[in-house]
């Protein structure tokens, strides 16, 4: 899947020469050869980036050629085109998308929370986080500023070289404040949770250029770039909150092409929430993802707390990856086997499925865990001498995938109490309902913790089912207070 036509003024696809047999016309003293007409190289045809509809209408002959570039089945290609207004394909047919911007632009939340002091330049913890440090695979959050050139960014009359400057709420581009600190450190942890199923570093610490760039077909060590941006530059022109091309993550030639990925704070606001739901979203693009939509709507809202990431996420506070299951969906992806597709695997089981193979656990220390397969359960051990006990499961702190059902087992494996409460939300940061919570006297003995994702209501219309609920958690056993 992943031979794709690349970017190339000459001709592109597999026999797109046809030369016609040497013929032998009797009578004539010479040989004849015939040759097919050559097809227009498609950067002739669409000659500029074009919205998706325009686009169509241009290479509709050439569809099966641009569903081999881009990854994508011909009718789903034709769809998007045809459908998707924030769907584009620059001039030689790579698909990219142009978000829109969001009517809810967040601010950025009370701080200190985390940072305690300002600092001069990209510098201190918010600017040394990683959600799975030594990955091959690394998702780049950029936002101390950087320098476009040479990418599809900087053609079709738009600059040749374009300097983004830092993130920046205070007007003091010379220094972080505590509040842009704890936005930088937000998104991250929001973005690392989205992406936690994956074998992916997300990270706040710029990562060597050749720790994003794909060289060729042997280097296994790639990722994608993420650019907050604060300026004009290209959001001027397009009034959008975002930019990304589709497929690109683990492109074999010319990836830094399609580099980076854009999110801007003039479309989408300035506060975590926004740019992290954003951020995911373009990522997502890069990764093959397409827009969730309905038959009427290009992004799906979601319903109750709940979003899909390739929809609308703003205002709800549990965003997932989706496979389509809402009613009316217009996308059926699969989004965990289209990342797996285009580079992006899920981490490995890090946790026993079983009793036998339980992890174990000690009073009263938190341990970390990560649930990345639909198919997981993560079990733990404790010896506990006779008392009361609170059994406690949490997702992540700050945008929740996970849905967590707890179960207390005894030593023999049955199951004593079960946690699974309701899920909502109190605000659109902030989901409720995903921890689980076990309060119990027991005699003394070995004990077991069984972890699983859960859904919840119906994922047509008032919930979401167990494949999207995954991402990381901490599990703990204490003295009851």
């Amino acid at each position: 899947m992943h031979n794709r036509f690349r970017r190339t003024g000459a001709l592109v696809g597999a026999g797109a020469v046809v030369f016609g047999a040497l013929a032998v016309v009797a009578g004539n003293q010479a040989d004849a050869q015939q040759s097919a007409p050559i097809p227009t190289p498609i950067d002739q045809l669409l000659g500029q980036e074009l919205q998706g509809k325009a686009a169509l209408g241009k290479v509709q002959s050439r569809l099966a050629e641009l569903s081999e570039r881009n990854g994508i089945p011909t009718a789903q290609l034709q769809k998007i085109l045809a459908t998707d207004q924030t769907s584009w394909l620059d001039k030689d047919g790579q698909l990219f998308y142009r978000e829109p911007v969001t009517g809810t632009q967040q601010a950025a939340a009370a701080s200190p929370r985390w940072a305690t002091e300002a600092v001069a330049g990209a510098t201190g913890p918010a600017f040394e986080l990683h959600s799975k440090p030594g990955s091959n695979r690394v998702i780049y959050l950029d936002f101390d500023g950087h320098t476009i050139t040479g990418t599809g960014w900087n053609t079709g009359g738009k600059p040749a070289t374009v300097k983004v400057a830092p993130y920046d709420t205070n007007g003091n581009t010379s220094t972080w404040s505590t509040a842009e600190q704890d936005v930088v450190r937000d998104v991250w942890a929001r973005v690392a949770e989205d992406y936690a199923p994956f074998d992916v570093d997300v990270t706040t610490q710029a990562p060597a250029e050749s720790a994003i760039t794909r060289s060729g077909a042997t280097d296994e060590q790639y990722g994608t770039r993420v650019l907050i941006d604060p300026g004009t530059w290209y959001q001027s022109g397009c009034g959008c909150g975002g930019i990304a091309y589709v497929g690109t993550y683990d492109h074999t030639s010319n990836h830094s092409y399609y580099q980076p990925a854009l999110v801007f704070t003039k479309g989408v606001g300035t506060g975590a929430k926004n740019l992290a739901e954003a951020a995911s979203h373009e990522a997502g693009h890069n990764i093959g993802l397409s827009h969730d939509g309905t038959s009427t709507v290009g992004y799906y809202k979601g319903h109750g707390a709940w979003a899909p990431i390739m929809g609308v996420g703003y205002n709800k506070a549990i965003s997932q990856w989706s496979k389509g299951e809402y009613a009316d969906a217009n996308n059926k992806q699969d989004d965990f086997a289209v990342a797996a597709q285009n580079g992006l695997a899920l981490r490995a089981d890090d946790h026993g499925n079983t009793t036998a193979t339980a992890t174990a656990l000690t009073l009263g220390s938190w341990k970390k865990g990560v649930y990345a397969s639909d198919a997981d359960k993560d079990v733990f051990r404790i010896d506990l001498a006779a008392g009361k006990f609170t059994f406690l499961a949490m997702p992540a702190a700050s945008g929740a995938n996970l849905d967590i059902r707890l179960q207390l087992l005894n030593s023999a494996g049955t199951v004593l109490a079960t946690a699974n409460p309701a899920s909502g939300q109190s605000n659109a940061s902030t989901p409720t309902g995903v921890s689980a919570r076990i309060d119990r006297t027991v005699t003394k003995g070995r004990y077991y913790l069984r972890i699983e994702n859960t859904g919840y209501g119906d994922p047509l219309d008032t919930g979401y089912s167990t494949y999207g609920s995954r991402g990381a958690y901490t599990v703990r056993v204490s003295n009851a207070g």
